[in-house]
């Protein structure tokens, strides 16, 4: 209660002193969290942060930086792995694989505006992360990221496999 002080027992001291002593109190409380609310950083609920966290890079910038070699495959199978991917569908579920390669391989597109450059305007399609074409992916199947792209990249099933175990160490050590 406003004007009470705690540490003072009730009928110990007259009224005059609690009230003087609860004000006191209340004042040092006041001044504590004013030193306190300074030292904090301000709260940033609703308010744009003054230097925003970089965005990671896009899926079709990192097949583009890797394609040209300014990023590694750890770097790019990490940004593979949280990035979306779209994969071309038919009418049963699963992915579409092409078998006129020399292996079979999965067409998987960074953006939508390249799997439509690919399937055209109307094509069905779904979204998947990397992480979770590696998962998905059967075995002995390889894909092609960006397939009508300028920077097409390749990975045979010994890639993805290669990928697998890099994700599963990473993950589990």
């Amino acid at each position: 209660m406003y004007g009470y002080d705690q540490s003072t027992a009730p009928g110990h001291s007259s009224h005059g002193q609690q009230s003087h002593h609860g004000q006191q109190h209340v004042h040092q409380q006041h001044a504590a969290h004013q030193q306190y609310a300074q030292q904090q950083p301000p709260s940033s609920y609703g308010q744009q942060p003054l230097y925003p966290e970089p965005s990671p890079p896009s899926l079709a910038e990192a097949v583009r930086a890797f394609t040209t070699g300014t990023v590694g495959g750890e770097e790019f199978q990490g940004i593979f792995s949280t990035s979306k991917v779209y994969c071309p569908r038919g009418d049963t579920p699963g992915f579409l694989a092409l078998h006129n390669t020399q292996q079979p391989v999965i067409p998987m597109f960074s953006t939508l505006k390249e799997l439509r450059r690919y399937a055209g305007k109307e094509s069905k399609y779904f979204v998947i992360t990397g992480a979770e074409v590696l998962d998905l992916l059967p075995s002995g199947y390889g894909f092609v990221l960006d397939m009508e792209g300028e920077h097409r990249v390749v990975f045979d099933a010994k890639a993805v496999e290669e990928m697998v175990d890099y994700a599963m160490r990473r993950m589990y050590g």
